[in-house]
């Protein structure tokens, strides 16, 4: 079952295939990358592709050969738990944001879960929030970042 899918491009994330396929305007294969559990796909403007990995906990850059250029996985960032990486945005500065899903946690222990989390490319934590109470925010599975420059409708945001 198809988890995301980018009409412009027509990259969709077969999170129940474990890949990620982009096709032609007739629906023929052109590219596809394996990507267990995937749940987003960015086509950047470098030509690679950023991808989640859901439960698998990663984010991954895959080039277009398919080869892992840069990834973030959990355990790399110290003090945060990666469980459920759902959306990852490649933000104009290179850094990404990463949705980090309460994925087999139980809902009482919700509340220890950084939510929402920006990172440099040397996987440095730009900033992180975890906002359970006021208000609770929930688990976060995609976010709209409101300030970064260009129009997706343009293809200028990597998301």
């Amino acid at each position: 079952m198809p988890r995301w899918v980018r009409r412009t491009l027509t990259l969709i994330s077969h999170m129940n295939l474990g890949q990620v396929t982009e096709y032609d305007k007739d629906w023929k294969e052109i590219w596809s990358c394996d990507a267990p559990s995937v749940w987003d796909a960015v086509r950047l403007k470098n030509g690679n592709t950023l991808i989640s990995g859901n439960q698998h906990a990663f984010v991954r850059e895959i080039d277009p050969k398919g080869e892992i250029i840069w990834e973030v996985k959990n355990g790399d960032l110290p003090g945060i738990k990666l469980n459920g990486v759902h959306q990852v945005t490649r933000l104009a500065n290179g850094n990404t944001v990463i949705c980090n899903w309460t994925a087999g946690v139980k809902r009482d222990d919700w509340p220890t879960i950084v939510q929402v989390i920006e990172v440099t490319p040397e996987k440095k934590v730009v900033w992180a929030f975890r906002e359970w109470t006021d208000p609770d925010l929930g688990p976060a599975s995609c976010i709209q970042l409101l300030d970064e420059p260009g129009a997706d409708e343009n293809g200028d945001l990597q998301r």
